[in-house]
């Protein structure tokens, strides 16, 4: 199996043929040092000893005399705030919509995420502590409106949403999560103070992060996952909605033979709601975002959802 990465990808041995190997990272090397997406601003601040940095974009709308509400986008293993910028088209976003969003990076280009398994996890990073005073600061720099807090991410960075969304529900009001599912001892420690909003998206044939769950990377180097239905299942008893889902498909209208059905459960406590997309045919990607690798190595982008959009549409749904 290819190891995890939002913006690339890194092969262990024998998963590729030498000459695959080799193209692979030649792919990757041109993709980190190609030009990226420059947010608004860049900002840092002191957590736990440690400088943390982060990209921020600004609608233009924005004025100090509305609140407006404020999103973090998390990028995956290898990736930087300012990569996700233009993987995700979140700014153009936020420019759409009339929201803050803000692209942290991680130290050592990764997030501890409770799996173990990254350079963050193995360093002893509290990212929960980070992001939430990151949280804090955005709040008092900006006029945000603190009841329409969210967080989404890809890869290593959907993993670290769950996190959030465990540990951090006093201060948002709904995740997204992209690529991923849930740690094992993440959905084994999982006790949120409150209800909270969750979706998630993967792809069926995502070669990165199986999406029936179980050991990832050789010999589970990479922790252990439970599956996607699995991981939809403990935010439906968390939340305590209706058991039965609403069902309903997306048809191939981009012709990318990609199908995204939906799975959305209703009655949740606290108004909150959890909806669950499979992308039929998708791969590890970010949908409606750029193709950062061939699918030979990743998996197909499909083009038959924005997922920027979607999450979008979802976060302004739910408030604390």
């Amino acid at each position: 199996m290819l190891a995890e990465h939002s913006n690339g990808i890194v092969p262990p041995k024998g998963a590729l043929t030498n000459l695959r190997r080799l193209c692979l990272w030649v792919l990757l090397l041109a993709l980190l040092s190609a030009p990226l997406a420059h947010a608004d601003s860049q900002g840092s601040l002191a957590v736990d000893g440690r400088t943390r940095t982060y990209q921020l974009h600004v609608p233009a709308s924005y004025t100090a005399s509305e609140p407006m509400p404020l999103v973090l986008v998390l990028h995956g293993r290898l990736g930087t705030g300012r990569s996700t910028i233009e993987l995700t088209h979140f700014d153009k976003t936020s420019d759409r919509h009339s929201f803050v969003a803000v692209f942290p990076d991680g130290l050592h280009r990764s997030w501890a995420d409770g799996r173990g398994a990254t350079d963050s996890d193995k360093d002893g990073v509290n990212d929960v502590h980070f992001l939430s005073e990151l949280i804090h600061k955005l709040l008092s720099d900006y006029r945000i409106d603190a009841s329409r807090v969210y967080v989404t991410g890809i890869s290593n960075g959907g993993f670290m949403s769950q996190r959030v969304a465990c540990e951090l529900a006093d201060q948002v009001a709904a995740v997204g999560i992209v690529a991923a599912t849930m740690g094992e001892p993440t959905a084994d420690a999982c006790r949120p103070s409150k209800p909270i909003s969750v979706m998630l998206l993967q792809g069926s044939k995502d070669p990165l992060v199986p999406i029936q769950g179980g050991p990832m990377g050789r010999n589970g180097s990479r922790g252990t996952i439970v599956s996607l239905a699995a991981t939809a299942q403990k935010w439906v008893s968390l939340d305590a909605c209706n058991s039965t889902p609403e069902s309903s498909a997306l048809p191939d209208n981009a012709g990318d033979r990609t199908i995204v059905r939906k799975q959305a459960y209703s009655g949740c406590k606290g108004g909150s709601a959890v909806i669950s997309y499979v992308i039929e045919g998708g791969g590890h990607t970010w949908p409606g975002g750029k193709q950062y690798l061939p699918e030979m190595f990743i998996g197909k982008t499909t083009r038959n959802l924005d997922a920027s959009e979607a999450l979008w549409d979802f976060f302004s749904h739910h408030a604390r």
